[in-house]
């Protein structure tokens, strides 16, 4: 582990940010150290796909020279880490996959709305095959950890950007959330993670059929908040929400599992973490009330989604041949869904929208676990058949996937360790465009929750 210039460790985005305005230190100085954390901590975590050191140190340098010259920027000179679903020049998008993939030569717009405000992208981040699993391990690069316990998986997809985060490397970095991507792994590594609207950040396709977005992990809603700004291009409408208070607020606690078809169960240690944040929220003067979205069988539209996505993906794999058993039978049957079931599911959202939707008519915020369980062990879906893999993870993580087909907005909240010392989530979701109400309250939660003051042992 590193111990150079320890008092740089775990300052916050906005707070590199202003060290670098006023000269208290320097884009090389925190690249390097970014750097340096990353690559200690890689054959024990894993959490990068592949770093670009000298690009990085050539982007410092010449962030310090802007800097030095007066130039401003919301992140320049901030390092900062993209998950390797995402388009960056010079490097190729695996997306957790094997095989000679051919180098980007534009950037995604996400990665380009970070570069022009100045960030400085120290590496890519793990994921696994094409984002399918709340787990972040692989062939093509072996398993991610997580800093709270290294036998434990930080979570999928962002797994790698959560592990980063969480262990000190990085103080933010974008993930992508098409059935709880960003939350998930959030939730097992004691981050806030936001999934904002559909179509919020820009991105040069449409991600699995509208399922999949783009968003920030960060140690605090205020960093969270920052990097949606800059990912989005909404100026400080999302920093200004993370300053403001929400209000009183009538929030809805559900911990009904939405229909999935498998043997589900809530963990007690899960279901004792919401109930008590709940209690909190009471405490802060707003009104809880028990509350159930109406779901019915909202899985039947996610299926056809997600599996053609999984197959588009697919066919930009140089040698598919390569892939996880799992992922080419998942793309097999997104063709056979491709043409009316697609379709369907897609014709249906309006309707889920207006059925789920009525639940905001009685409260303004839904409080939900994250996840059933905390994180599981390395290995545990290793060897698993198709079918088998899809009850694991579905009785591990089935509360975040419905916001996906909805395209509304979630907000992960850490909620406090388990018994063994892992970390445990619930979710705020909002209606249509409502991330200015979830970031508000969640600031006001991390107010009394003091979250971003646990560290894991694990940490560089």
């Amino acid at each position: 582990m590193t111990t150079a210039k320890p008092e740089l460790a775990f300052t916050g985005l906005a707070e590199q940010a202003s060290m670098l305005a006023t000269g208290a230190t320097t884009s090389v100085e925190l690249t390097r150290l970014a750097l340096e954390k990353a690559e200690a901590s890689q054959s024990t975590l894993n959490a990068f796909k592949s770093l670009r050191a000298e690009e990085a140190l050539r982007e410092a340098e010449n962030a310090d020279r802007r800097l030095a010259a007066g130039e401003t920027a919301p992140l320049l000179g901030v390092p900062t880490a993209i998950k390797d679903d995402l388009d960056v020049t010079g490097m190729p998008t695996a997306f957790g996959c094997e095989g000679d993939f051919a180098l980007a030569t534009t950037d995604s717009p996400p990665v380009a709305a970070l570069r022009e405000a100045g960030a400085v992208l120290i590496g890519k981040t793990n994921t696994p095959e094409l984002g399918q699993w709340p787990f972040t391990e692989g062939p093509a690069f072996g398993a991610t950890r997580n800093p709270w316990d290294t036998e434990r998986t930080p979570g999928g997809s962002s797994g790698g950007a959560a592990a980063a985060i969480a262990s000190g490397v990085i103080a933010a970095a974008l993930g992508s959330d098409g059935a709880g991507s960003i939350r998930i792994p959030a939730a097992w590594t004691d981050l806030v993670g936001i999934k904002p609207q559909r179509g919020r950040v820009p991105t040069d396709r449409e991600l699995f059929h509208g399922l999949t977005v783009v968003g920030p992990l960060a140690r605090t809603v205020a960093d969270a908040a920052l990097l949606l700004d800059v990912a989005a291009g909404t100026g400080t409408a999302f920093q200004s929400a993370a300053r403001r208070e929400p209000g009183r607020m009538r929030i809805g606690l559900s911990t009904r599992i939405p229909f999935t078809a498998t043997k589900t169960r809530l963990d007690p240690q899960a279901h004792a973490a919401v109930v008590r944040l709940a209690e909190r929220f009471a405490e802060l003067g707003h009104e809880i009330v028990e509350i159930e979205p109406d779901y019915r069988l909202i899985g039947l539209t996610f299926l056809p989604r997600s599996l053609v996505g999984v197959r588009d993906w697919s066919r930009r794999v140089p040698d598919q041949a390569r892939l996880d058993p799992r992922t080419r039978a998942n793309a097999r049957q997104g063709s056979a869904l491709a043409g009316p079931a697609l379709r369907l599911a897609r014709a249906t959202e309006p309707l889920l929208q207006r059925q789920i939707g009525s639940v905001f008519g009685r409260v303004d915020v839904v409080l939900t676990p994250t996840t059933a369980t905390p994180p599981p062990r390395i290995g545990t879906f290793d060897k698993l058949t198709g079918w088998q893999t899809d009850q694991a993870m579905i009785a591990a993580c089935p509360y975040a996937w419905p916001w996906n087909v909805l395209g509304w907005p979630g907000v992960n909240v850490p909620a406090g360790l388990s018994p063994e010392g892992l970390p445990l989530g619930a979710q705020l979701l909002g209606p249509s465009h409502a991330e200015e109400r979830l970031i508000s309250l969640a600031a006001q939660l991390e107010e009394v929750e003091r979250w971003q003051d646990r560290k894991p042992e694990t940490a560089w």
